[in-house]
């Protein structure tokens, strides 16, 4: 079952949330766990599998945003194979939809193996402070005060270096393009048209508190995505998106 759309704002809080993220919701019952939609959707055996599959593009590359595949993946949405990773078991990551990865910048480390989040709605990608102040000493970028995001300068950005996130002996890598904020946005955020501005961003904790890192929209929209709650994990593949210049 396939569903394009283009509003993604209600996304992460209707669709993706696993049960165990409902205990709390409902009341007087605080106890008891709600079905998801997908676990509605499998018990009508409208799926066979438990798992939605997404697919997001940059800013300026199409029409419709993206598409979901309910209970399946389509193949049309993304280039070589699916390499799968189990959900992390590092709390607090493992409430949610969690997996262990490293990242790098070029060649240099900047985030040892650990634990973080894979979120549709959370629009940057956000790493631990320790992490995020050595990015930006390597990129030789500034905090903003107009828009609290780091920025660079033209000639910055022409010797910024892909940033690799390696999950499950796999590297997804954001290419300098992938790094920034479309500039055609600049101004909705607040911003000066004429900067570029980086889309990595500080999640506010140091490395080891066991949500290091979450992959947000930004890193989303260049990846083949699947949340499979049937086999605990959670998949990745590139797209005709992966390296994409429109921003």
């Amino acid at each position: 079952m396939r569903r394009p759309f283009i509003d993604c704002a209600h996304f992460t809080i209707v669709l993706v949330p696993l049960v165990s993220q409902s205990v709390g919701t409902l009341s007087p019952a605080s106890s008891a766990k709600i079905p998801t939609v997908v676990d509605n959707a499998f018990a009508k055996k409208l799926i066979s599998t438990k798992s939605i599959s997404i697919s997001f593009s940059p800013h300026g590359t199409m029409s419709n945003k993206g598409e979901l595949t309910w209970g399946g993946v389509d193949t049309s949405k993304f280039t070589g194979s699916i390499n799968y990773a189990t959900l992390t078991t590092t709390y607090p990551a493992s409430a949610y939809w969690g997996v262990d990865q490293s990242i790098s910048y070029g060649l240099v480390p900047i985030l040892p193996l650990t634990a973080g989040i894979v979120d549709t709605g959370t629009t940057l990608c956000l790493v631990a402070t320790d992490a995020f102040v050595l990015y930006q000493s390597l990129t030789g970028a500034k905090p903003d005060s107009q828009t609290g995001l780091l920025t660079i300068t033209s000639s910055q950005y022409a010797k910024l270096k892909t940033i690799h996130f390696n999950i499950n002996g796999r590297s997804y890598g954001l290419t300098p393009n992938a790094q920034i904020w479309p500039r055609s946005l600049n101004t909705a955020i607040g911003g000066s048209a004429n900067k570029i501005y980086l889309i990595v961003a500080d999640i506010g904790t140091s490395s080891g508190s066991g949500l290091d890192f979450i992959d947000g929209y930004t890193f989303l929209e260049r990846f083949y995505t699947v949340f499979d709650t049937t086999h605990s994990r959670i998949g990745f593949a590139t797209t005709p998106f992966t390296k994409a210049t429109t921003n």
